[in-house]
């Protein structure tokens, strides 16, 4: 019986030709003809101005906190429920993180957001916002927040990309955005990021610093320090095929998505995560909650019959490494993590293969 995995990679058809043309060229480094088309494609397709083709969109946070000069002892408001890349690049810089809960969005809560700006020992420099599993956060009420207390918003749209909010892409809103081309996201590049900015010498600074901040001399001559950042040429190419199928990809995972919802919603426990008002999410991970039965019991279910799932993020505030740091929250994201799993959402799935999955959860509540 073959596996039904978690979010594996589905690929286009193109990705194999566009890695030959890469051969065939010898432009394997991270330059080529495949970085700028990447990077175009995520151009015309979010209508951001500008795009930086990178190894991770953890490195595209911390390139953003560089740019934006945060240093040793700058406080950075991040969402406490997401992955542990969202607030790494803050460590990086030496910085440290003030962890605001979730509302009933599972995204940043924009009332506890304010809170902790007002708990702060100083002024926040920055707030990193994530659009949790594809979902967009409360981005009007949040750049309304940045705006009125001066502080840099960075956009983690790493699940997100496809989503929007009245008609604009998720990334585009902020000072930065981040996406990701993990292996188990929407699209992939098997590993890789995208930092995207509407400010052209921001992205021209991040640049610099990709490229291990070299000046422009024939010899190697450094005035400050840099990373090894960017994308090479091969994954762009298959960056360039994914990106032909996107919206396809958005399209099958909302479908999906209804698909278990039509399957669930009639069992009173289980309710699913919820598409804020004039956003449409690209449901990346088709996530939901129980009430009452113990995730564990249907995750282990699932595995019996090889199929994965997994539990929901584990907030940051939880995790031992930050048991010391800020926290403003009111149990939201604990609750979630406690009662929350993420199902099968592969967009090569068949619609069996979901009502197989659905038929074991309703077997083990």
């Amino acid at each position: 019986m073959s596996r039904i995995f978690l979010s594996p990679p589905d690929m286009s058809g193109n990705e194999q030709k566009y890695i030959d043309d890469v051969f065939k060229s010898n432009y394997i480094a991270p330059m080529g003809e495949f970085v700028d088309k990447f990077e175009k494609s995520i151009v015309d397709y979010t209508g951001v101005e500008y795009a930086l083709a990178l190894s991770s969109a953890t490195a595209g946070l911390h390139l953003a906190l560089r740019v934006l000069n945060i240093k040793r002892g700058d406080f950075i408001l991040t969402s406490s429920f997401t992955f542990i890349g969202s607030v790494n690049a803050i460590l990086y810089q030496n910085a440290l993180p003030i962890f605001v809960d979730s509302d009933e969005s599972w995204n940043i809560s924009p009332t506890l957001l304010k809170e902790a700006i007002k708990k702060s020992p100083k002024k926040p420099k920055a707030l990193i916002i994530t659009h949790l599993y594809g979902q967009m956060a409360k981005i009007d009420e949040i750049i309304e927040i940045c705006k009125d207390n001066d502080i840099y918003l960075i956009e983690d749209s790493a699940e997100s990309l496809g989503a929007s909010f009245n008609g604009k892409q998720s990334g585009t809103f902020g000072d930065f955005g981040v996406f990701s081309f993990n292996g188990n996201k929407i699209l992939t590049t098997s590993g890789g990021g995208m930092l995207v900015s509407h400010n052209k010498e921001w992205i021209e600074k991040a640049k610099f610093l990709s490229t291990q901040a070299k000046e422009p001399f024939l010899h190697y001559e450094h005035k400050e320090y840099g990373y090894n950042y960017r994308m090479s040429n091969v994954l762009s190419a298959i960056g360039v095929a994914q990106m032909e199928v996107l919206k396809d990809r958005v399209d099958r995972k909302r479908e999906i998505f209804n698909l278990y919802k039509n399957e669930l919603s009639n069992i009173d426990e289980i309710s699913f995560m919820p598409e804020i008002p004039n956003s449409m999410g690209n449901r990346w991970l088709t996530t939901i909650i129980l009430d009452k039965t113990n995730p564990m019991k249907i995750i282990n279910s699932l595995e019996d019959n090889n199929i994965e799932s997994r539990p929901l993020w584990k907030p940051m505030h939880m995790q031992p490494l930050f048991k010391n740091s800020l926290t403003v929250e009111d149990g939201t994201s604990r609750n979630l993590f406690n009662k929350g799993l993420c199902l099968p959402s592969g967009t090569a799935m068949s619609n069996e293969d979901i009502i197989k999955v659905s038929e074991i959860i309703k077997k083990g509540i």
